[in-house]
């Protein structure tokens, strides 16, 4: 997941969106987000979704099936 992790971070540092507004966005906390972008916890499939769509990129790329 370490592919997922740096995506993550990619993303949220282009659009200039903190942790608690990302997670503010798609209803989890600072803290699952934090997690997440230090791979220290595996997200659910229903998370993905919603970064997915809120970035507007497909879940492949956030779990790095796709470039």
């Amino acid at each position: 997941m370490k592919i997922f992790a740096e995506r993550l971070i990619e993303l949220r540092k282009s659009k200039g969106i903190s942790h608690e507004n990302l997670a503010s966005a798609i209803g989890v906390t600072r803290t699952a987000i934090s997690h997440w972008e230090k791979n220290k916890v595996e997200i659910i499939a229903q998370h993905v979704v919603k970064l997915a769509d809120f970035f507007g990129v497909t879940t492949d790329y956030l779990l790095g099936r796709e470039n």
